[in-house]
């Protein structure tokens, strides 16, 4: 009898596997490698298809009908919602609203958090509480908020009256109802965007402050031709998430106009009556869900626009591709 000395190669079979054992072991393994990635990350697309999809897709669906709970009303209409939202004043009115709020609050609440932002990057006595301050507003109940600006902006007792010895009725005008209301969006939010631009500005190389701080640069030089070229991505990221937030403003001008008649109004001449806001008072207010599901369709399809043209324009002004 002949004895085998060597031993096994490697990767070679066990002896007494069959073949077939070994075919399909290999297939699962095939398979784990394909699928595994696509399980593991499949718990967000089932939260997103029951949370996300699915209301979306039901809002649609509901906007194709006269709907009332109240009323029972379950009748299809197609597009007739669309097309009267198309003519409608009032649907403007608060578009014009929404935008011009976003745009009063949102601009200067990015500058500041990009300025705050540059200053807590250096260093600073206190630094680590400065910063923790800085998400103070963002934990603060919003209707707190909304309380303690409402008195900061009252027309006879007002401290910012007072300040500037003027009488001003801010929930009176038009644009004086956007400036308060946008001072208590950027006192809420422009802390959390400041510690985001904060992080991306530690990730930037110190060795490019040093090399241009011995060609002479200045601080100002380096910070808008090093800082703020190295920020566009994050910077584009803000953009996006505040276009998304500004224009579903709905809890600061609500609680803002907490003294009218009817708080989804936005004052008696709608003067700053938000989409949210319209949406809300024509489907719990007067009945018509069908037509405050047009309307939650028409918001959506805003932002997404509003998002692309900001996308595009932040990219195009950091000379990006």
């Amino acid at each position: 009898m002949v004895l085998d000395l060597h031993p096994a190669r490697d990767g070679a079979p066990p002896a007494g596997e069959r073949p077939a054992s070994r075919g399909v072991r290999a297939r699962l393994a095939r398979l784990d490698l394909k699928f595994s990635p696509y399980l593991f990350i499949s718990p967000f697309y089932l939260v997103f298809l029951l949370f996300g999809a699915f209301p979306l897709g039901y809002t649609f669906w509901v906007s194709l009908h006269s709907w009332g709970l109240a009323s029972g009303e379950r009748r299809w209409t197609g597009l007739e919602n669309y097309r009267y939202l198309a003519g409608d004043a009032d649907f403007w009115h608060a578009v014009v609203n929404t935008v011009g709020i976003f745009a009063v609050s949102t601009v200067p609440q990015l500058l500041l958090a990009l300025v705050v932002a540059n200053a807590l990057n250096r260093k600073l006595r206190g630094a680590t509480l400065l910063r923790i301050g800085m998400v103070a507003p963002l934990v603060t109940s919003t209707a707190a908020v909304a309380i303690v600006f409402t008195q900061l902006f009252d027309r006879d007792f007002g401290m910012v009256n007072w300040l500037f010895g003027a009488h001003v009725d801010w929930q009176a005008g038009r644009g004086w109802s956007w400036l308060a209301i946008s001072a208590m969006v950027d006192w809420r939010w422009t802390g959390y965007n400041a510690l985001i631009y904060l992080a991306a500005m530690q990730a930037i190389p110190r060795d490019l402050y040093e090399a241009a701080a011995i060609d002479g640069a200045s601080r100002a030089r380096q910070f808008w031709q090093i800082t703020v070229p190295l920020l566009r991505p994050t910077i584009l990221f803000t953009v996006v998430v505040s276009t998304i937030g500004g224009l579903q403003l709905f809890t600061e001008p609500v609680l803002f106009g907490s003294g009218s008649a009817d708080r989804m109004d936005g004052g008696a001449l709608h003067q700053f009556q938000t989409i949210t806001m319209y949406m809300f008072g024509n489907a719990f207010g007067d009945d018509r869900y069908g037509y405050g599901a047009a309307v939650a369709w028409a918001l959506f399809l805003l932002i997404i626009v509003f998002s692309l043209v900001n996308f595009a324009f932040v990219r195009r002004a950091g000379g990006t591709r």
